[in-house]
């Protein structure tokens, strides 16, 4: 079977009438210039903004709008990064302000393009959608005049009545899951229709992800805490070290749940090049949900979280915790416990961090506030490495060096500070004999103050953990969208709509012509090779019977399936009325 080339399809057109209408969606474009007036420049701004090459522009420009938000530091993601950035950047920062490339996704030029990309798909999908079921409600349309001009045909000759042909035809064609009817002296067939299902499953599917986009974006949030092992956390706004929500989301709707970290398991690579290379990460937790739920163990791991109460707890980062007692001038101890220290090297764990006391007195009972500053090593490489950083991030052989502070410590200012920085304005260092007072001690060690003011001890070292508590309401609906997106775009593309006529006349010689053609939406080698399969599976309910002789060089029909001329049309045939002339011998494909 052979195909037409394009020139010969287009200027088959006029001939192939109904036959090939409609098997796309598509809304036919009408070449019509709008009426001058605010009606007629809607209607034009309409067809345009609904257009799917529109869509796809939109779809283009938002692609490259979240360029920046990933290049740019983010408000809504890392508030320090974006005054980091506006330092450095002192001539830049402001144009970035104008285009609101500190915070892309809420910008107004982004939300436009979000906004008309949902008009746009949804103006394009409504018609196609209103015609696919249109069509499903239909019919195929009946066979054109000419068969010989569609792209794959065949024909030949049977003993068998036309209506047995036809019957026979109709049966086979419903066995293999066309829509068949006989229209006339033809059965019209057609299949594929799941093509424009699976079309339009996908551009639905892509408003199912704007929208879940959406309502991820205004009804969600996410919070951050950082816990010490041994101390817990409770679902209530007070306790987030960092929270942030979506423009609709309430803070009282915060679901009744919190969990303890009871330990943290973490293990590296001792030797070979990877020295150093986290291989376990773990915090095991007790975890309860309710106002009056049952306590339950688990673990977190690195993209593993847990889910609890439609949220989802992530473990972000880990580090240490040096607990410490300090002790006043009156002998009193005034603060015990563990104190997170921020790492500065991701690889072996310097921390650096502060202690703070406010309610420190001098041995007189004055108000003496203290402050300790310094960094924490897990491993001290010892007094030979030449160096007072980590070289492991495993506790072997940790050391805390800190430097001792006393006057006001700024907490009674009513301003908020970070309890990871000490404020040394209003702060005087210890002296003794002209030097800094600091220590590097290890665990059981005490450094004393001068001047009898107290001592600090290092008792041990505790682990922290961070965890990131997010709500993301969408995520479900942008999951089942992204595999409605491949599904309907695997249907668009692999499958192929096509419609198939099978005629059958009596001819002068008083037997039936057979002519079997096919048409389909693209070009594609399946459809003559379907053709073919059609017509070789036709072959015993009308078999090829060879027709009269001609003269001495006529030639005998080779069968079903097989290339033959274009027949000469019976004398009881319909009559083609646009064209009385033969048609040329290279119209009839090949099956």
């Amino acid at each position: 079977m052979s195909t037409k080339t394009d020139a010969a399809r287009d200027a088959d057109d006029a001939d192939v009438g109904a036959a090939g209408s409609q098997m796309s969606t598509a809304p036919e474009e009408e070449v019509s210039f709008p009426s001058l007036g605010p009606i007629g420049w809607a209607r034009w701004f309409w067809r345009q903004l609904t257009s799917m090459r529109v869509a796809l522009i939109l779809l283009f420009l938002l692609s490259l709008g979240a360029i920046p938000g990933s290049l740019v530091p983010q408000t809504s993601i890392d508030p320090t990064k974006v005054e980091q950035f506006r330092a450095d950047h002192t001539t830049l920062a402001p144009v970035y302000d104008k285009l609101g490339l500190f915070h892309v996704y809420s910008s107004v030029w982004f939300s436009a393009i979000y906004l008309l990309l949902f008009i746009s798909l949804i103006g394009c999908i409504v018609p196609r959608t209103w015609q696919f079921v249109g069509q499903l409600r239909g019919r195929p349309p009946g066979a054109p005049r000419r068969l010989t001009r569609l792209p794959a045909y065949t024909t030949w000759r049977t003993d068998r009545a036309p209506d047995e042909v036809l019957g026979a035809a109709q049966q086979l064609l419903k066995k293999r899951r066309f829509r068949a009817h006989t229209v006339g002296d033809a059965v019209a067939a057609e299949k594929g229709y799941l093509r424009e299902a699976g079309n339009l499953v996908f551009h639905i599917s892509l408003i199912v992800i704007l929208v879940a986009v959406a309502v991820g974006s205004l009804w969600k949030s996410e919070g951050g805490k950082l816990i010490t092992e041994g101390d817990g956390f409770a679902n209530s706004l007070t306790q987030y070290d960092n929270f942030k929500s979506g423009a609709f989301y309430d803070t009282d709707d915060l679901e009744p749940f919190g969990f303890s970290l009871k330990s943290f398991d973490a293990s590296y690579e001792r030797t070979g090049p990877q020295k150093g290379t986290p291989r376990e990460f773990r915090a095991n937790i007790s975890y309860f949900q309710g106002a009056d739920g049952t306590e339950h163990q688990g673990k977190i791991e690195v993209n593993h979280p847990l889910e609890i109460a439609d949220s989802k707890i992530f473990l972000l980062s880990h580090g240490y915790a040096p607990v410490v007692e300090v002790t006043d001038g009156r002998g009193k101890k005034v603060y015990s416990g563990a104190v997170p220290f921020l790492p500065q090297d991701m690889q072996n764990y310097t921390s650096t961090g502060v202690v703070k006391v406010p309610n420190a007195q001098t041995a007189d009972g004055r108000r003496n506030q203290l402050g300790f500053s310094g960094f924490f090593v897990p491993t001290y490489g010892g007094k030979g490495s030449g160096s007072m950083f980590s070289t492991f991030p495993a506790l072997d052989n940790p050391r805390l060096t800190l430097t001792a502070y006393h006057g006001d410590l700024g907490v009674d200012s009513g301003l908020p500070q970070s309890v990871y920085q000490l404020e040394k304005k209003n702060l005087k260092q210890y002296q003794q004999d002209g030097r800094a007072v600091a220590q590097m001690m290890q665990p059981g060690e005490t450094m004393k103050l001068p001047g009898g003011d107290g001592s600090i001890k290092f008792v041990g070292v505790k682990q922290w953990a961070t965890f990131q508590v997010s709500h993301q309401p969408g995520n479900g609906l942008a999951l089942i969208g992204a595999v409605a997106v491949l599904l309907g775009l695997a249907g668009s593309l692999f499958i192929q709509r096509r419609r198939v006529w099978v005629r059958a006349v009596r001819g002068a010689d008083g037997l039936t012509v057979v002519e079997l053609a096919g048409l389909g939406r693209s070009e594609s080698a399946r459809l003559p090779e379907e053709l073919a399969d059609l017509a070789e599976a036709l072959g015993p309910d009308a078999p090829q019977t060879a027709g009269p002789e001609a003269g001495a060089d006529a030639k005998k029909p080779a069968g079903p399936g097989a290339a033959v001329p274009a027949p000469t049309e019976p004398d009881n045939a319909a009559k083609p009325s646009d064209s009385a002339d033969p048609a040329d011998p290279s119209e009839g494909a090949r099956a």
